[in-house]
């Protein structure tokens, strides 16, 4: 059961935040996928074409911000700490209502354009994205099943999800994985939601995370980031339902490097 304490996002909050955003966000479609099995038929839901290029260091600069760089484990207390010195305020990336509201519209898009969507595949890393898609998903289209995907080597929330309760990972730990934008950990509010809303979270292994870049790359056109691809990667090898799934495709932000590594491996496998 989720922490009664907490207030849960609504179908008022998210139809609200999505008229809020209309104007500033790019409505990205959904991509069906020719290559995947007609009894398994799949839906991308292209995210990573929002132009922002969110949480990164140059695009950020970019966007005449400044940029105070620390380690992992000190960024809640530095931010803390300019909030104090300089009166600003603090945007949590995905431990506010609003944040949440924000981010689940695009669940309102996929219930929108896919009504009868059986499965949707959602990447977690501090949870902001999946509490609100998933409560967009279950107002909308009910009878789908929400899932939540994880690195296995950031795997905190899936731990948590079979405890009932947060279990917590170290940073070093959770910083292992190649998924550089799934290495936070849920809060109670985004917890809280999970647990309303989200009906499993599973993990995929670094390989498969890489295999489902070079698909993406390879024959959807799609260039994602490891953290972006991990819903695809358990569409291709985790154990999930069958039906007709939607895979949110999060992220684009990826090195070039590492790119090229990715799809030199495909091709020496092929």
């Amino acid at each position: 059961m989720h922490n009664v304490g907490v207030n849960l996002t609504t179908i008022t909050d998210l139809t609200a935040a999505a008229a809020r955003v209309r104007d500033f966000v790019v409505r990205t479609p959904l991509l069906p996928s020719l290559w995947a099995p007609a009894a398994r038929p799949l839906w991308l839901k292209p995210e990573l074409l929002q132009p922002i290029g969110a949480f990164k260091i140059d695009a950020t600069r970019a966007h005449g911000a400044e940029v105070v760089v620390v380690p992992p484990a000190d960024r809640e207390s530095a931010a803390a700490q300019v909030v104090a010195e300089r009166g600003g305020t603090l945007v949590p990336p995905f431990d506010h209502p609003d944040v949440i509201a924000g981010q689940g519209t695009l669940g309102l898009e996929i219930a929108d354009d896919l009504p009868d969507v059986e499965l949707v595949l959602v990447p977690v890393s501090g949870g902001g994205l999946i509490s609100g898609v998933a409560a967009a998903i279950k107002a909308r289209a009910p009878r789908a099943k929400v899932i939540g995907v994880e690195p296995e080597l950031a795997g905190d929330t899936a731990d948590s999800f079979r405890a009932g309760r947060l279990v917590d990972w170290s940073t070093d730990d959770r910083a292992r994985t190649i998924a550089d934008g799934l290495r936070s950990t849920p809060s109670e509010l985004t917890f809280a939601h999970i647990q309303k809303f989200v009906d499993d979270v599973v993990t995929v292994s670094e390989d498969e995370i890489r295999d489902a870049m070079a698909v993406l790359a390879t024959r959807s056109h799609l260039v994602a980031e490891p953290s972006g691809a991990v819903a695809t990667a358990a569409y291709l090898h985790a154990d999930v339902p069958a039906g007709r799934t939607v895979a949110v495709v999060s992220g684009g932000n990826v090195d070039p490097a590492l790119l090229l590594d990715v799809l030199s491996a495909q091709r020496a496998s092929a």
